[in-house]
């Protein structure tokens, strides 16, 4: 039980951490085009980062795969430099919007996998069990989210029913902040 506490308050800093920008960032964006009302899809899409989260994590913990730390590092801000200019693309159609952030969240939860995995690799690496603090560690992550989607949700809130903010131009704003600061984290981590 000790080495489950362990993995989940891994997780839980994963996402929560100050050197969690890039996570954050993810969420923030991907966020960005839900409410309140919306909880369910949001916890469904949240859950399906974890899930590819999980998959690479795992397999990459198991040496079953293995990229380059400098593209994995490249590709994180890339994944949200997409998901923004996305965001920004589609803000009039909402619907298309959530549908398209459901594949992202999945696919690039993939790709964000491989950025905690080298760590995972030497940490795990004497486990004779892999089961239990990777469930740990991705029920920590997961927790981390949602934490940071209720605060998210809260700043809605109060953007739009407050200061009476558009949501298209909330989402304009957030995407296009978090689109400039991602490419910038991009473009400083080319791997060639």
């Amino acid at each position: 039980m000790q080495d489950f506490i362990f993995y989940l308050k891994l997780g839980w800093e994963h996402i929560i951490s100050l050197d969690a920008l890039d996570h954050q960032l993810f969420v923030l964006v991907l966020v960005a085009v839900y409410s309140f009302s919306d909880w369910k899809k949001i916890l469904v899409m949240v859950t399906a980062f974890t899930i590819g989260h999980s998959i690479t994590l795992a397999l990459s913990t198991l040496d079953i795969i293995r990229i380059s730390s400098d593209w994995v590092e490249f590709l994180i801000p890339l994944s949200i430099v997409i998901t923004a200019f996305d965001n920004i693309i589609f803000k009039g159609n909402q619907s298309k919007l959530m549908r398209i952030n459901y594949f992202l969240a999945l696919f690039f939860g993939l790709i964000h996998g491989m950025g905690f995995a080298n760590t995972a690799r030497m940490m795990l690496a004497k486990e004779q069990n892999l089961y239990t603090p990777l469930l740990g560690f991705n029920i920590g992550l997961e927790l981390g989210q949602i934490v940071v989607v209720i605060a998210l949700l809260i700043l809605l809130f109060v953007v739009i029913k407050i200061f009476r903010v558009h949501k298209k131009d909330w989402i304009m704003f957030i995407s296009s902040g978090v689109f400039a600061l991602a490419l910038k984290m991009t473009l400083e981590r080319l791997p060639f």
